[in-house]
């Protein structure tokens, strides 16, 4: 009985101390959210989450353009703090619910082939060297795993290192992409069309630059997909998320 009732009282107090470390962990793993700084166990907090739903397109499709341009998001507010703290704040984790979001609208709101693959749009060697990552392929890791889509992530390269974008003229880009991709592994892979995929997508020089360079060697496009598009969304923009908001499910 001795050895019965010990056993049981250890039992209880193993039990105990797994609680605690529980809640402690639940301290300890909790992080602070990029936007805000507020404690969350998510890559944002609720809160963000709801100003960045709130930056969704209710029609993300752009069908009067070749090839077609699907974005999730408005450029702007917290989907643009997003992605700026995925880009230059080293907050990797973000791309994952970036792209299932992307993946899942996508899927919800579009037909399309199964003969796809999924290139995302590259960075110069220096520049990924520099960053570390290339922003396009996280975003397109979680994007090809919930569609299940294969990723050529080196399937075009950026063989020439460009000025930065933003602050050039409608003119001036298309000068400074010219001659800047060239294939890459798409060299042997040619019996699928290509879906393109960015974070942004702005006056479209750089997914043009791409295209040239694929329609050159005969590999058709199907079309973009990027995470957010800059421009005025008009009545194409929600004044609020018009479903419950909640952070993206993914394992």
């Amino acid at each position: 009985m001795i050895q019965k009732s010990g056993g049981e009282g250890m039992q209880r107090g193993v039990s105990q101390w797994l609680r605690r470390l529980a809640g402690w962990g639940d301290i300890i793993f909790a992080a602070e959210c990029p936007l805000c700084q507020r404690s969350t166990a998510q890559e944002l907090c609720q809160d963000c989450w709801t100003q960045v739903e709130r930056c969704r397109w209710t029609h993300p499709v752009r069908e009067t353009e070749s090839p077609s341009i699907f974005a999730w998001g408005h450029y702007r507010g917290a989907l643009k703090q997003t992605i700026a703290a995925l880009k230059y704040d080293q907050h990797r984790q973000l791309a994952r619910p970036l792209g299932r979001w992307l993946a899942q609208s996508w899927l919800t709101q579009t037909q399309h082939p199964r003969n796809l693959m999924v290139v995302p749009i590259p960075l110069h060697i220096s520049k990924q060297k520099e960053r570390g990552f290339n922003q396009a392929e996280l975003v397109g890791r979680p994007f090809c795993e919930f569609t299940r889509l294969p990723l050529e992530p080196q399937g075009l390269i950026r063989s020439r290192a460009t000025e930065a974008q933003f602050h050039l003229s409608p003119e001036a880009r298309e000068q400074n992409l010219s001659a800047a991709f060239e294939l890459g592994t798409l060299r042997d892979r040619t019996q699928r069309a290509v879906l393109l995929l960015d974070d942004i997508y702005t006056t479209g020089a750089t997914t043009r630059a791409a295209i040239q360079v694929l329609q050159r060697s005969n590999i058709p496009v199907y079309g973009i997909v990027a995470v957010a598009r800059a421009g005025d969304p008009g009545k194409n923009f929600p004044p609020s998320s018009p479903f419950p908001v909640k952070p993206p499910a993914y394992k």
